[in-house]
């Protein structure tokens, strides 16, 4: 076995770009015959030092890496972010002796979080000491990322000395003492230096390839879900590229105008709510006239909601989501359009084709397709709609217009008119922000039909007919708005149809579509965007779990297993409601809280599940894959006001809760430290820890986890806890597991199907 270890220093600012290449590389390397392991590890005293460490079977193993790309890749994608490695800072070693007699000795310890700091001046001590002992040479004290494992890595003269030293049972008193305690549980390895020739290619310029640029994950489109799942990833530290082959981003409103609650939220957590807020207007609500007359009116400002839904036009959300990618570091390259990609066991290699006409290559490890409703990577991997790709007959206009009547300020408004109880006229109106300003959907006139000679036109909008004129405005106004209605200042206009499916699989391989590119909606409702930005934030969590080699082998594919069956039905309820005046008006608020995704739920995925003895038990809460609900009235020590849920969950990994009230058993509250320890170890420290008790509890001095009162009671009413009880909460606000009692052993089974991949 052959062992090698590449000590790089990064550059200021470009830590985070060293982890990135190296999780590329890892899943690379990985994958190539002869490979045994492959770490990351940091220099425990320098937070810019990192050391890449491989293993191989033998020599030959060895040389076609160092000679293949992928070397030549992680070199290239390392160079400028670290400063030039030299030949001190390469090491080659084996298990058996190579004529060299020096000897390395690796010694691997846990050194629990709370001790930390023990053991480190214990360690300063000890290196102290050993530099009187005879054949002693040094060491270096390395960790391992996000992990309580240390690795002391000495140099020894030779084999004789070392083994002379640790024959001697006072060593561990006379030098060693300082972290004896540490030492009682340990795992030591012995090197031979080698004196094979050559450097790593991660230390040198690498040969050339036809690859131009390499990267975590490649983004196929930079409209609101290609930016999500943007947004997404680089919050992980997950190096992304989008490409968009537009020039220039939109600059008028002709797409998506509403956000719904759910989405707001999710904004929330990427920290873009407030500006989203500034920039646009609230929808209140909507009123319903058929022939004429009022059929209904419903206030959207319900109680209980976090946000409200917010009307924004949609390249407003593609600037705030542009701009809130580029404080991560990443900026959508535009003018370049996908026109090939391949994909293998390893990544995905993707060619572009730039504004200019020159061709660049990709590699990848994952690639996204977000690239709307005209998909080039739906094409190339040969998805079909399920069903075929619906059509409406019917051409349909837009416009942006200013509007003087009487009517509700925010609400959105719908008139219908029917004969015979068939509906042949329809016009919504959406407030947009300005006075009297509305978007304003209708039927086109007959001429546009015609201009297409009778045949099927294109969906989306068709670019070849003429611009409807404020006369066509004007002429639906009259036939369908309250008498004496006008429009005036028509800024733009544009004809369109519609289309509807879903395609018959969410993705391939390493490829995945999302958004418009993975289904098409009726305008109702408001669905499309709102659904691509669902899609991305459920994907992008599970992808950067598997760039950086934790995620479980079915976790990516239940990206399609929980996405699909909610396209399937939105598709469905937008298509029934395009010609009606409502759903079900027995129900009103419920339909719009389906249609916010407030009420979206993942019951029936594979990775979501519950541990519950009491038939009772939990029934009040959230169910296994719904959304999490926030609430109020919690207190933690040192806080001076009270906190919400969302101060806990929210973030990039996933959230336990535990709870315990007074009638808990003491002894399963004592064991919490130990289960959220084995969590962290199990997920890579991927999983944070609260324990909420209730206000008569008698509060445990635990270290860890964090203690948090539920000082109103509103986390056990709303979440149905009594005794004790857990709830695991997913990255993206969803229930992953729950339990009452207790039960690690189920918590664990869990974990393993999101977390299957860590060793």
């Amino acid at each position: 076995m052959i062992r090698t270890m590449l000590r790089v220093r990064a550059r200021p600012g470009a830590g985070q770009r060293v982890r990135s290449a190296w999780r590329t590389a890892a899943v690379q390397i990985a994958a190539l015959p002869g490979n045994l392991h492959r770490e990351l590890l940091l220099d425990a005293n320098d937070p810019h030092t990192f050391v890449l460490a491989t293993e191989w079977t033998d020599d030959d193993a060895l040389r076609d890496y160092e000679e293949g790309p992928v070397a030549a890749r992680l070199a290239a994608a390392l160079r400028d972010g670290c400063e030039p490695a030299t030949a001190d800072d390469r090491r080659v070693m084996r298990d058996e002796p190579d004529g060299d007699p020096t000897i390395l000795v690796d010694v691997e310890v846990t050194v629990p979080a709370d001790r930390l700091a023990e053991f480190h001046r214990g360690h300063a001590e000890v290196t102290a000491r050993m530099a009187g002992v005879p054949g002693y040479l040094r060491e270096d004290l390395l960790r391992e990322p996000d992990s309580d494992v240390h690795h002391i890595f000495a140099e020894w003269r030779s084999a004789a000395e070392f083994h002379r030293w640790v024959a001697n049972p006072a060593h561990a008193r006379e030098e060693a003492g300082p972290i004896a305690p540490f030492l009682l549980d340990f795992r030591r390895r012995l090197f031979h230096p080698t004196t094979r020739p050559g450097l790593d290619r991660a230390a040198s310029t690498g040969r050339e390839t036809d690859v131009h640029t390499t990267t975590d994950v490649l983004i196929v489109g930079a409209g609101p879900t290609g930016l999500t799942a943007a947004v997404e990833l680089a919050r992980r530290g997950i190096d992304c590229r989008v490409v968009e082959k537009s020039v220039a981003p939109p600059g008028q409103a002709d797409k998506a105008i509403g956000v719904h609650c759910r989405t707001m939220e999710i904004w929330a957590e990427q920290g873009i709510v407030r500006e989203a807020m500034d920039a646009g207007s609230w929808l209140t609500g909507n009123v319903v006239f058929v022939n004429g007359t009022q059929t209904h009116r419903m206030s959207w400002e319900l109680p209980g909601l976090p946000y409200a839904h917010l009307g924004l036009p949609q390249y407003e959300t593609e600037r705030i989501l542009t701009e809130r990618l580029a404080t991560l570091g990443v900026r959508p390259q535009r003018g370049a359009e996908l026109t090939g990609f391949t994909q293998g066991s390893d990544g995905v290699l993707a060619t572009l084709t730039l504004a200019d006409g020159s061709i660049r290559t990709v590699r990848a490890q994952y690639l996204i397709g977000a690239d709307g409703a005209h998909s080039r990577v739906r094409d190339l991997l040969g998805l079909t709609f399920s069903g075929g790709l619906g059509r409406f007959p019917q051409l349909f206009m837009l416009a942006d217009v200013d509007v003087d009547w009487d009517m509700p300020d925010g609400h959105l408004l719908r008139f219908l008119h029917e004969t015979d109880g068939r509906m042949d006229g329809m016009l919504v109106c959406v407030p947009l922000r300005g006075e009297g300003r509305y978007r304003i959907a209708t039927l086109a006139p007959p001429r546009f039909f015609a201009q297409t000679g009778g045949r099927d036109a294109p969906p989306g909008f068709s670019e070849e007919l003429a611009e409807p004129t404020l006369d066509d405005v004007q002429a639906a106004l009259d036939r369908l708005a309250p008498p004496g209605t006008r429009a005036a200042n028509l800024r733009w206009s544009s004809v369109f149809r519609i289309s509807h499916g879903i395609v018959d699989r969410y993705g391939h391989g390493r490829v995945f579509v999302a958004g418009d590119a993975a289904h098409l909606h009726p305008p109702a409702g408001g669905q499309g965007m709102n659904t691509g930005i669902q899609d991305a934030w459920n994907l992008a969590w599970k992808v950067a779990l598997a760039v950086r080699g934790i995620a479980a082998p079915g976790l990516l594919d239940s990206y399609e297993a929980e996405r699909r069956p909610e396209g399937e039905e939105i598709v469905g309820r937008a298509v029934r409601m395009a010609f009606t005046d409502e759903l079900d008006r027995a129900d009103l608020e419920r339909q719009f809280l389906q249609e916010m995704s407030m009420l979206l739920s993942y019951a029936d995925s594979p990775l979501v599940g519950e541990c519950v003895t009491d038939p009772d038990g939990l029934r009040s809460g959230p169910r296994p894959g719904d959304r999490a609900p926030d609430l109020g009235g919690l207190r933690r020590r040192g806080v001076g006001h009270p906190l919400r849920l969302r101060d806990l969950t929210a973030g990039t990994r996933h959230t336990l809760l535990l709870y315990a009230d007074a009638s808990a058993d003491p002894a399963a509250v004592a064991a919490v430290p130990g289960l959220c320890a084995d969590v962290r170890a199990l997920t890579r420290g991927e999983v944070d820890a609260y324990l909420l008790v209730s206000p008569d509890a008698e509060v445990p001095g635990l270290p860890v986890p964090p203690v948090v009162v539920d000082a109103e009671g509103e986390f056990r009413t709303g979440y149905g806890v009594t005794g004790t009880a857990l709830y695991l909460i997913r990255p993206d606000g969803h229930v992953g597991f729950r339990s009452q009692p207790i039960d690690a052993d189920a918590l664990r089974k869990n974990l393993n199907l999101v977390f299957g991949g860590v060793r």
